[in-house]
């Protein structure tokens, strides 16, 4: 089991003091997180990829290989790789360079983002957008694992004898999660090529990703990659904790209520009933993170998003403490408790798929 922090880089204000970080502070804000992920014994860290205002991360890989050289241990990762506006042969250049910075330890969830004026941006149609991912990915997938790749298809020019470099560290490709909040499309891709399945959980209540979540198990093991209990799974959640839990409501009840994705809709109260969002004390958190193996069945990767809304770096800094010294070792211990397995190593995995 692998614990990590995700961000989405939104530069949004803070709403107890008005304040917007410049590009520069946020950028180097997750960095910074990133850094601290590692030291408290998190296993993973992942970037998001827009390209819009108010968001900073454009460039993942640049991102993350300056992150690689500052590490040691921790999976750089993605929240998501937009495989539908980005060209499948600078991918699988960019994420082959990153894995050999990184000594390995990469890995990306692909897919399609929540921006539709960014298909535009990069001369792509949204009206596309299943197609774009499904043949994008079909091409991305050989050029890792062929020298030579003759290709045709719909959304790029043809390609002939064609060999991408980097080739894979070792030979093997950096391993592939395909992200989805909607699409059964996508959880129909994960379990065809055998690859992990991202459920960005954190929006929509659990019935609709149990649902998406079932249907890759089934044809995970329906195209020969195992049973549908081995599939390899990852969630999303979100916390902000404090000793005391009415300290923690209180103070994080300004930032849920401005939030740019959830803030102006249902109450705080509402929200964590229905989502993985979890406010409260370090042990509240725990209690509802070891839930999600009863909706969700047995999964492999727990992602938190720590750092959105608004919040000060020092108050991201403050909750990864909680989260690596109070939250991660309880549920290491219980969710190996419950697998009937010991803590996983946080090395990368060396035959590219993800560890179990």
């Amino acid at each position: 089991m692998q614990f990590g922090i995700y961000s989405v880089g939104d530069l949004t204000p803070d709403p107890t003091t008005g304040r917007v970080a410049t590009e520069q502070e946020r950028i180097r804000s997750m960095v910074t997180i990133a850094l601290k992920a590692e030291e408290v014994g998190l296993d993973v860290f992942a970037t998001g990829e827009h390209h819009n205002p108010p968001h900073v991360p454009s460039s993942p890989t640049t991102l993350l290989g300056y992150i690689a050289a500052r590490t040691e241990k921790i999976i750089l990762s993605t929240a998501v790789t937009l495989i539908t506006t980005n060209d499948p042969v600078k991918l699988a250049e960019d994420y082959a360079m990153l894995q050999h910075l990184s000594g390995g330890r990469v890995d990306l969830v692909l897919g399609r983002g929540n921006t539709a004026p960014v298909y535009p941006w990069f001369g792509k149609d949204i009206r596309q957008g299943i197609p774009l991912a499904l043949e994008n990915y079909a091409l991305l997938h050989r050029l890792w694992r062929e020298e030579k790749v003759d290709w045709e298809g719909r959304f790029r020019t043809p390609l002939q004898n064609f060999t991408s470099t980097p080739r894979p560290l070792d030979g093997v490709p950096p391993f592939v999660w395909h992200g989805s909040i909607r699409s059964p499309e996508i959880a129909v891709q994960a379990g065809y090529y055998g690859d992990g399945f991202f459920a960005s959980n954190i929006l929509w209540p659990k019935e609709h990703f149990q649902q998406l979540i079932g249907l890759y198990r089934e044809q995970f093991a329906l195209y020969g990659h195992g049973t549908p209990e081995e599939a390899v799974v990852a969630l999303g959640g979100q916390a902000f904790m404090r000793k005391n839990s009415q300290d923690a409501v209180r103070e994080f009840r300004p930032y849920f209520d401005n939030a740019p994705v959830y803030g102006h809709g249902p109450s705080l109260e509402d929200f964590m009933a229905q989502t993985p969002l979890s406010v409260g004390s370090p042990q509240q958190v725990i209690e509802k993170t070891l839930r999600f193996r009863e909706y969700f069945g047995d999964y492999q990767r727990q992602m938190f998003n720590m750092d959105h809304a608004g919040l000060p770096l020092k108050t991201v800094l403050e909750q990864l403490d909680f989260l690596g010294e109070e939250v991660v070792p309880v549920l290491r211990e219980e969710f190996g408790k419950r697998h009937g397995t010991k803590s996983l190593s946080t090395a990368p995995p060396a035959d590219g798929r993800a560890p179990r």
